[in-house]
Order: C-alpha cells, then sequence, then structure tokens
C-alpha cells in the first residue's frame, strides 16, 4: 500500500514556530534548529573582518551588502543562512519585508550538529539553482573554511583553508586574512577525536 503525501509545509507553518528556533522550508519540508553561541560568535567575527574592507569599502574595494540571517525567498523555499552578500548594485530589499527575494552573490552558512547535513547538502542545491556564485562553508569543530565558486550548475571547490592559514579566497581575495580571526575561543573538539 503506497504511503499517503506528505503535506507540503507552508509559511503559515513557518511562522508558527517558537522565535527560539530558526526555521526554514526545504523541499517542502519544515526544518528547525537553535542558533548556537559559537555560530553566533563566529557571524560577528565573519562581519568584522569582511564587512569593513568589502561593505564600507575601510581599507578594501566595496561594493557589497550584508545581511546577517536573512530570511531568502528563492522559489518555495525559504532559507536562512548566517551571513550573505550582495554586490552593491544588485541589492534590492523592500525595508518592509521580511522576505528577501534577490538571490545573494555569497552566503556563508556556519556549520553545527543540526545544521551540517542541510547546509552541504539541499541547501547547497538550492543555492545553485537559484544562482548564487559564492558559498563559504565554515566549521567550528573542524576548524576549517571550504569555499566553492558555481560552475555553471555545479559547485567547484576553490579552496579549503585551516586554522593557522590565511584567507584569500573569491569574492573577498582582495583583503586576505587570518582564518584564526573567525575563531573568537577555541572550539569543543569532535566527538570522535
Amino acid at each position: 500500500m503506497a504511503e499517503p503525501a506528505r503535506r507540503r509545509a507552508t509559511y503559515a507553518d513557518l511562522e508558527a514556530v517558537p522565535e527560539t528556533l530558526v526555521a526554514e522550508i526545504i523541499d517542502g519540508v519544515l526544518e528547525t534548529h537553535r542558533f548556537l553561541p559559537v555560530q553566533g560568535a563566529m557571524l560577528a567575527c565573519l562581519s568584522g573582518v569582511i564587512g569593513p574592507p568589502f561593505e564600507r569599502a575601510k581599507g578594501g574595494p566595496g561594493g557589497w551588502a550584508f545581511l546577517p540571517k536573512p530570511e531568502l525567498h528563492l522559489g518555495e523555499d525559504v532559507l536562512v543562512p548566517e551571513l550573505a552578500g550582495w554586490c552593491a548594485e544588485r541589492f534590492d530589499i523592500d525595508p518592509d519585508e521580511v522576505a528577501v527575494v534577490t538571490p545573494p552573490d555569497w552566503i556563508c552558512e556556519i556549520l553545527s550538529p543540526s545544521t551540517a547535513r542541510l547546509d552541504r547538502g539541499a541547501k547547497r542545491r538550492i543555492y545553485a539553482g537559484a544562482g548564487v556564485h559564492y558559498l563559504w562553508l565554515l566549521d567550528p569543530v573542524a576548524g576549517e573554511l571550504e569555499a566553492f565558486a558555481l560552475a555553471g550548475n555545479q559547485w567547484l571547490l576553490l579552496a579549503t583553508v585551516q586554522k593557522g592559514e590565511t584567507v584569500n579566497i573569491a569574492p573577498f581575495d582582495a583583503v586576505s586574512f587570518p582564518l584564526n580571526d573567525l575563531f573568537p575561543f577555541d572550539t569543543p573538539s569532535s566527538p570522535e577525536a
């Protein structure tokens, strides 16, 4: 006997989620998780490193606009990356709307045990389909940054940078910085270590 069709999540389902959780609709499924303090600290560090040279043109080229934790409406999917960036000429948001419908040019996801499968899987596929040009995956446990560029409809790995190394990766390769600057405190080791 066939299983009954699963009801697709709606925006009303998303709005009913408590504000203490991050809620997304991915492939018609409501996904929720907590935003961890380590993610918040790393988000603040990343914003502090790339914001001045790329958004404010202080020591860098400028030309970018960034939003932390935007609610991106990409087709039927509603995604909330940790940080998204648009080339300034493409940054078109309605200040009275929660939804951002213009796909970003760059996204950074900060991985956690509860989000890594989505960040590396369905969300990465959806970002490619929406035409996001660059994707960074920042892993607090592994102490690394993986940077990808969209080539056609596939992600091409540009670089993997480990703690102790310097980040000089598109689209922010005009200004280098130590990856350690994104780690505000020692993060716990992986349970398997």
